[in-house]
């Protein structure tokens, strides 16, 4: 369901040479893991990786064969496709090989290409490579299977699962400098497995998960490699068994011990990122086009449905913030310097002073942090910015106060519009008691003027506040916070905002301001436009208005990164928000969402410039083209008909 499959990597216990005890540790993980799409086993898991010479003996040999035999015979009534490693002798020549087998059949047998001898490996003093191959294909009989068949070998397999494709290769492929799974991903193939035999090292896991992570990234596919375990021959050298499952660079699932052995891990992945990615990334589709050509790759038709109801793929509720604190923290700093470096190049080239408007809300704030520590940078006078409050109308006691502390703290000046707010209401007929969209919209202009107006005066340039959730939206005012000459938060989503100012405070970038930051992080989002309550509280919280930016951001970032559907989206909010929100509130929202995307474009088509710092931009220029009379009824006829 919603392109979920769930893939397991098995470690089972092994007794070296012995091919019946092995077979049956495998069957029992074929068991275990019953509710898996994928089941991919450690290489030779049939006979043990470490038998060395004893690979030249045909007992072993048969015994394999054997082995493989009575693991076919028990996948008739599995739903799983099973790759599982074995020795093989293919006219004449031993053999590295994954068994790839469903429904009582071998689908196929990919065969190891990159056979090592170096350091502590001595693979081509029993096996060949795949180069080797003088046949495409052998007869079941030649397995000891029922039925009379012929199964397909070679490195050039794409096993076709009803529309999903699997890849196949084996330990060393994929450490070389071009691996097999490159090639075999740009024939199709979106999930690659990888049976392997990787010896412990002093901080070779860590490079090992690197490898598959990059690979991953690198061939935009779902990665699940399963490592011989530590019940292997420690004759010489230390198996540790290691498992990963990698989804588009992302490490989704992997054992916990260093040493381990006789255990399964399984994950769900997503296969609408990878072909989301695939669809999008054009560099993918010239590599096919350069690489493939004059290579002869196998579609391996099998008769297996692969889905997944994704009930073990973890979605995280704030797509675009980190859940460790380090990396957290770090995140925020590496953006705040991106902002830094963007507004830097833009000061220095034209000169002048900077200008913002500054609220007291967590927007403004982060854009005058950016503002102060570009001068700092440039070794300005902190003068050069000119942050300005606006007070008016709707201003509440606690950001005047907040902003005015700020302001202190890194020396700025205030402007009072209220007279000039009444008489332009004034000029037009309009009462400043009727609290509709024109008042608002009398403020949020009126700012905005007299901030462009201040920035000619003086010779400088208005800086933007606004950011990327807002744009999605259409939360601003068009040609007021709309507009600047430069917009330092149009990359930062609203529920990242509030940690990028956390992290300058953790950070002690601007110490005398962090008791002010400290308050205005825990101030309630409002574009204060109406007056405040009898109390002087803010009355107008934006998230009552529009929705909460948890759900406007996580519907954002998923249909943007990767094109979802509104039911995929319902269904993975529904999955992250199960604890904060119920179904109807979610499909509420998710209706809001479509509606002012949509209707909002024209705000988006004339954006100020501004740095890109993520995958997710609405800059007309970049990432984000978009006819602004498109129409909704599809995507909204879609969330109607959820059921």
């Amino acid at each position: 369901m919603f392109d979920f499959i769930r893939l397991a990597c098995a470690v089972p216990e092994v007794e070296v040479g012995n091919t019946e005890f092995n077979t049956q540790e495998i069957i029992k993980y074929i068991d275990i893991n019953k509710d898996a799409d994928v089941i991919v086993f450690p290489e030779l898991s049939v006979t043990g990786y470490t038998c060395a010479d004893l690979f030249f003996q045909r007992t072993l040999i048969d015994g394999a064969k054997k082995g493989i035999a009575k693991i076919v015979e028990t996948t008739k009534d599995s739903n799983s496709v099973i790759a599982v490693g074995a020795p093989l002798i293919i006219g004449g020549q031993l053999y590295n090989c994954a068994v790839v087998m469903s429904h009582g059949r071998v689908n196929g047998i990919a065969v190891k290409t990159f056979i090592p001898t170096y350091n502590e490996y001595y693979e081509k003093r029993w096996f060949s490579s795949a180069a080797d191959l003088k046949c495409t294909s052998i007869g079941s009989d030649e397995l000891m299977l029922d039925g009379n068949y012929e199964i397909p070998v070679g490195n050039n397999l794409v096993f076709d699962c009803s529309g999903v494709k699997l890849g196949v290769e084996i330990c060393e492929d994929l450490w070389a400098p071009l691996p097999p799974s490159t090639l075999l991903t740009l024939a199709g193939a979106e999930i690659i497995l990888n049976l392997s035999a990787s010896n412990e090292t002093i901080m070779k896991r860590k490079y090992r998960t690197e490898l598959v992570s990059q690979q991953s990234a690198r061939s935009l596919c779902a990665y699940a490699y399963a490592s011989a375990g530590m019940s292997e021959s420690t004759t010489d050298l230390i198996f540790s068994g290691h498992s990963i499952i990698c989804e588009n660079g992302a490490v989704l699932s992997q054992n916990d011990s260093l040493i381990d052995g006789g255990y399964s891990i399984k994950h769900d992945v997503d296969l609408g990122k990878i072909r989301a990615d695939r669809a999008e990334n054009k560099t993918f589709a010239d590599s096919a086009s350069l690489y493939l050509e004059g290579k002869d790759y196998v579609n391996v038709k099998v008769g297996t449905q692969l889905e997944s109801d994704g009930e073990i793929y973890e979605v995280k509720k704030l797509p675009f913030v980190p859940s460790d604190k380090k990396d957290r923290i770090e995140r925020c700093m590496d953006i705040f310097r991106m902002q830094v470096a963007g507004l830097k190049k833009r000061a220095a080239k034209v000169g002048g002073k900077m200008i913002l408007g500054v609220s007291g809300g967590l927007d403004s704030t982060l854009a005058l942090l950016v503002c102060a520590e570009t001068a700092r940078q440039l070794g300005r006078d902190p003068s050069d910015v000119i942050a300005i409050t606006l007070p008016c109308f709707g201003t509440t006691k606690r950001t005047n106060s907040n902003a005015w502390e700020l302001m202190e703290t890194l020396g700025v000046h205030a402007m009072d519009i209220k007279e000039a707010c009444t008489l332009h209401c004034r000029d037009i007929g309009h009462p400043t008691d009727q609290f509709d969209v024109t008042y608002e919209n009398i403020q949020a202009r009126e700012r905005t003027q007299v901030l462009m107006d201040y920035a000619c005066k003086v010779g400088g340039f208005v800086v933007g506040t606004g950011d990327l959730s807002e744009l999605a939206l259409g939360w601003c005012t068009y040609n007021a916070d709309h507009m600047s000459m430069y917009g330092v938060n149009c990359g930062v989503p609203k529920t990242l905002v509030r940690w990028m100012i956390a992290a300058l405070i953790d950070y002690n970038i601007f110490p005398d301001s962090t008791h002010v930051l400290e308050d205005i992080i825990d101030t309630p989002i409002s574009p204060e436009l109406l007056p405040p309550d009898e109390d002087g509280n803010i009355q107008q919280e934006t998230e009552e208005i529009i929705g909460p930016y948890a759900l406007h951001d996580f519907f954002l970032y998923h249909l943007l990164r990767f094109g979802f559907s509104p039911s995929k989206i319902f269904f993975l909010a529904e999955k992250a928000f199960k604890e904060d929100f119920d179904r109807e509130t979610i499909l509420k929202w998710l209706k809001v969402f479509y509606k002012r995307f949509f209707t909002q474009q024209f705000k988006r088509s004339c954006l100020p410039d501004g740095v890109k710092i993520g995958s997710v931009c609405l800059s007309p220029r970049g990432d984000w083209r978009m006819p602004s009379d498109a129409s909704y009824a599809i995507w909204l006829k879609e969330i109607d008909e959820i059921k």
